[in-house]
């Protein structure tokens, strides 16, 4: 799951801001200037005990690709915004939320200045980055393509069907691809049983950022498909391509037609 850095106090700690500082450098090697608290939340330990949890808050403008990572982490930049697209704990997310309310520089403003700090052009005037989502299409022997029923909770598409995707975290799109196939159905594919076979560029409404799916064909696999992550899919079924459920993606459904029809790009949202 993502989480923040940080770690426990050990004895050579005199302060909780020697042990923050002293957990970035062993994880990541990272020495931040200027760390002030923030605030402090609650977690319960195996015993049900409640163990109190100081945040610090800094900045940093680098990045994360160029860390050296110590301890088995990934690190990755996400806005506010896109935390319910991550699997990580309330508490976090609302801790984040909080801090982003507190300091209301826009997103744009922190990459500019991130850019202009490491010697890096700044974007285009009026360049939206694209959310790239990665998409399976698996089709049995006998032509039924499968379709999960996401979970009336989710914060998109709930009680809708749709087939089993994600995006991309810090990894090439099959990587993530094999990934959320397992994690989500415990289905095995190798890198060597996938094809693209549909690209869908998309937005929901006008003004929303624009998501680029990337649909892939496994021709082989292992497994049958089971509810991995009963939070986010409530059921797996194979469905007739010419006979699709009336409460599926939108997008989802023209990218099966197009797929059908062995075409390759579509586009759907964008105004006329």
């Amino acid at each position: 799951m993502w989480s923040l850095l940080g770690g426990g106090r050990e004895p050579q700690d005199p302060t909780l801001e020697h042990t923050v500082r002293r957990e970035l450098s062993e994880e990541a090697g990272l020495g931040i200037a200027d760390l002030t608290p923030f605030g402090t939340e609650y977690a319960s330990d195996d015993a049900g005990g409640t163990v109190p949890i100081a945040v610090y808050a800094g900045r940093w403008n680098g990045d994360p690709r160029e860390l050296r990572l110590t301890e088995g982490v990934m690190l990755a930049w996400f806005a506010p915004q896109d935390l319910h697209r991550l699997r990580i704990t309330d508490t976090t997310s609302d801790l984040v939320r909080r801090h982003s309310a507190s300091h209301p520089t826009s997103a744009a403003s922190r990459s500019g200045i991130a850019r202009q700090k490491e010697g890096r052009p700044a974007p285009p005037h009026g360049t939206v980055l694209n959310v790239i989502g990665v998409h399976l299409y698996l089709e049995r022997p006998d032509g039924t393509v499968l379709l999960g029923l996401r979970h009336p909770g989710s914060p998109f598409a709930p009680s809708t069907w749709h087939v089993l995707a994600g995006h991309c975290e810090q990894e090439n799109a099959i990587t993530c691809l094999i990934r959320e196939a397992r994690e989500e159905a415990g289905l095995h594919i190798e890198r060597q049983d996938v094809e693209l076979v549909h690209v869908v560029h998309h937005i929901d409404k006008a003004g929303d950022q624009p998501r680029m799916g990337l649909f892939f064909r496994a021709r082989a696999w292992s497994g049958e498909p089971e509810l991995c992550e009963p939070d986010k899919c409530t059921q797996w079924a194979f469905w007739d391509p010419n006979a699709l459920p009336d409460d599926l993606v939108p997008y989802t459904r023209v990218a099966i037609g197009k797929i059908q029809n062995g075409e390759l790009y579509s586009e759907t949202g964008w105004p006329a």
